[in-house]
């Protein structure tokens, strides 16, 4: 068992980083095992109850593949991608809108609630929050599946500043009120732009950014990850992760993070120890 003085070195160990984020607001990305297995759900409604208390003002933006996948299958309706972005055409999505909206969102404001503390379920289509176009892939139209062209930070700021945690539906609108599906890093990326955040955090299925050796990288600068999507050390899946940490620092965002969601307690881990549980990407 952990000795007490053992536990107060930990403390000791995050002090420095309570004081640096006090007050900072932190946008965090919650999808793959973190959202799928029962005790990392437990553990991270905790976490982001333990980051409130501390004086962080944690956003979190969720996804919601895997749960709109299954609604679909049951329903009988097969889902095709391009590019890992589903095709979206009307029928599939109510369907998104009924599962993000509504089942998922509803998940995640009860795992902060059962963790002791308060959240509002929004989507990005409440007060025309997350604005949108229709994303055209490689010529190809996807249906009702947006692009971020902008994002209206005040519902968010009210609901922070209302002492409550907002947990955003990746959901977005057009100019003429017609709704889109959103990819989830893609929304979190744009929310954390327009509040100004000081982090981004993206919780994913994999250590974080790995080396030429696969070995895991516990920090990079934006121009260095560029550098390693351009000579293919960073590739598939992870290169849209990367492409979306090194824009938001672009755009004013202090720090981003990819990190290994499947981790007991990833985001305290990540922010307030020396060691991480991920690739921080800086400017």
């Amino acid at each position: 068992m952990m000795k007490a003085t053992e536990k107060a070195e930990i403390l000791i160990e995050a002090l420095p980083y309570m004081r640096r984020f006090y007050g900072k607001i932190v946008v965090v990305k919650y999808g793959g095992s973190a959202m799928n297995d029962e005790s990392l759900r437990a553990s991270f409604g905790a976490n982001v109850v333990l980051l409130k208390y501390i004086g962080l003002r944690p956003v979190i933006v969720h996804g919601g593949g895997p749960q709109i996948g299954h609604a679909l299958a049951r329903l009988g309706v097969e889902s095709s991608f391009v590019d890992g972005l589903r095709i979206t055409d009307d029928e599939t999505m109510e369907v998104v809108e009924m599962v993000l909206g509504g089942k998922v969102n509803r998940e995640i404001v009860s795992l902060v609630q059962k963790g002791g503390g308060e959240a509002i379920g929004l989507t990005g289509s409440d007060g025309g929050m997350i604005q949108v176009t229709r994303r055209i892939s490689e010529g190809r139209d996807l249906g009702r599946v947006g692009r971020v062209v902008g994002v209206d930070p005040e519902p968010i700021q009210a609901v922070a500043e209302s002492g409550f945690v907002p947990v955003i539906a990746p959901i977005g609108v057009d100019e003429s009120g017609v709704t889109y599906n959103v990819n989830a890093d893609e929304a979190a990326g744009a929310i954390a732009r327009a509040l100004r955040a000081e982090k981004l955090i993206l919780l994913t299925d994999v250590e974080g950014v790995l080396n030429t050796d696969g070995v895991l990288t516990p920090s990079l600068t934006s121009e260095e990850a560029r550098e390693w999507i351009r000579q293919g050390v960073i590739r598939d899946g992870m290169i849209p992760k990367v492409e979306c940490c090194a824009a938001v620092l672009d755009e004013g965002v202090k720090s981003a993070h990819i990190v290994d969601g499947r981790i007991q307690h990833a985001l305290l881990l990540e922010i307030f120890t020396d060691g991480g549980a991920g690739t921080l990407i800086t400017r």
